[in-house]
């Protein structure tokens, strides 16, 4: 299966499953108070935000009142809530007396839970999932502190005056704990220099205006790795390097008679050494032993970069259920607070252009791992989820966070928002998705053809 059916795959399965939970949270809390749900549908059984073209179902069953079906266009769902204008426009029903069953003739408090019901649902997905990938598989992380060998600076590092082998203390004199953490930090909080250590003094670096730029736009989004070893740690036997002699658990000490002792300093010689033959010489068993080969055009041999974890301390943390629930919560709040910081920088930052951070679908898909992992493809639904939890907050007619700024209107004044009112912010407010949805997977597309 080729690489981007393996993302697409797993981008439809994550959104299918967060719709699907994010209408129940609208659905469930419109049972809970007697209020009539008209229909529950995974995707759109119209041409979206247009509810009059190309009505038609993929699949549809009634049960219970309520039509359950799958639409068409592939992009969100909806309930159609009966005395209530939403993504299905039905104005006919509301110029009727409403009736006890509808949406209209609840109270306030009843429908702004209606409405909030579906990012209520989308939190608690997130929640519930982070306390599982604690629960199975614990939270490992580098402290700062611990990466002995210090960092690899790509070319944007080095552009600013970082050096390989340079021992990071802080940003703008803050210690950082997570080493994850730091280009995280500079993002947000736009850094002004960085802290190191050089051959045993502490120097300061400073970030250029444009590093942020820079960064957000590479596909790594930092410009900082973890320094390793030159030491062979896995190895498959239909690589160059096995085929060459190499074996795992070589410890690799020069390239052409030249030493290295890192990572980076190996994968440097390997590429000066493109098209040409090349000796490189191992330590096995104690003692040195020397083998030939010539680099391929794109230089890879086979052999990947050692995990960090196996020459430097890491912290390993184990929870128990109870345990896992308690720290799924607070990371849940971490990484709504990590989505807010990155949301907030397209109105603060001067370096973030919202034509080169927004995207649409394709830029979902690319986030997922070109092979599965349960680990992995759990926490990125979780974040999804907490993306979706955000974007409907957000006052906009059309999504939940517009009702919802009506009700609380309503709620603080004691005066309804009149139905016509909401008809027409409804419709200007799905006219903006629409033109938004159209923008970022245009922008998409773009980047395509500009490969």
């Amino acid at each position: 299966m080729a690489t981007w059916q393996v993302k697409g795959l797993q981008l439809f399965a994550a959104l299918s499953l967060l719709i699907l939970l994010h209408e129940f949270g609208h659905f469930f809390f419109a049972k809970l108070f007697k209020t009539r749900v008209e229909k529950f549908y995974l995707f759109f059984d119209f041409l979206f935000p247009f509810s009059g073209l190309l009505n038609f179902s993929l699949f549809k069953k009634k049960a219970g009142g309520t039509e359950y079906g799958i639409g068409w266009f592939p992009l969100g769902g909806y309930v159609k809530i009966a005395g209530m204008v939403d993504e299905s426009m039905d104005t006919e029903s509301m110029n009727k007396p409403p009736e006890p069953w509808e949406y209209r003739s609840k109270p306030a408090w009843q429908r702004l839970f209606i409405m909030l019901g579906g990012i209520i649902m989308n939190v608690l997905t997130a929640m519930v999932i982070y306390a599982l990938i604690f629960n199975v598989w614990g939270e490992t992380y580098l402290p700062t502190k611990n990466v002995k060998y210090g960092i690899v600076a790509d070319s944007l590092g080095q552009s600013i005056g970082l050096h390989n082998g340079d021992k990071i203390v802080s940003v703008d004199n803050v210690e950082i704990e997570r080493f994850k953490r730091i280009s995280l930090d500079i993002i947000f909080h736009s850094g002004k220099t960085i802290q190191v250590m050089r051959d045993g003094k502490q120097v300061d670096v400073p970030v250029p205006t444009g590093t942020i730029r820079k960064m957000l736009k590479s596909e790594r989004g930092s410009f900082i790795g973890v320094r390793v070893p030159a030491h062979v740690d896995t190895l498959t036997t239909d690589s160059r390097a096995y085929q060459m002699g190499l074996r795992q658990n070589d410890s690799i000490i020069a390239v052409n008679n030249k030493p290295v002792m890192f990572f980076d300093e190996f994968d440097q010689e390997k590429k000066a050494n493109y098209g040409q033959p090349m000796t490189v010489t191992v330590i096995r068993g104690g003692q040195p032993m020397s083998f030939n080969t010539v680099v391929p055009k794109d230089s890879s041999l086979g052999i990947p970069m050692p995990n960090p974890a196996r020459y430097m301390e890491v912290i390993h943390k184990d929870y128990n259920t109870f345990q896992a629930l308690g720290r799924g919560f607070v990371f849940t709040g971490e990484q709504f607070d990590f989505y807010w910081q990155q949301f907030k920088l397209l109105f603060t930052s001067k370096e973030v252009k919202v034509n080169e951070s927004l995207g649409g679908i394709a830029s979902f898909g690319k986030v997922f791992p070109s092979e599965f992992d349960w680990q992995e493809f759990l926490g990125l639904t979780a974040f999804i989820s907490i993306i979706l939890a955000f974007m409907n907050l957000l006052p906009i007619p059309g999504l939940d966070g517009g009702y919802v700024i009506f009700l609380l209107f309503e709620l603080i004044t004691r005066k309804k928002v009149s139905d016509k009112v909401m008809e027409r912010a409804t419709t200007v407010g799905l006219v903006l998705l629409l033109i938004l949805m159209v923008y970022a997977n245009g922008l998409d597309v773009v980047r395509a053809f500009m490969k």
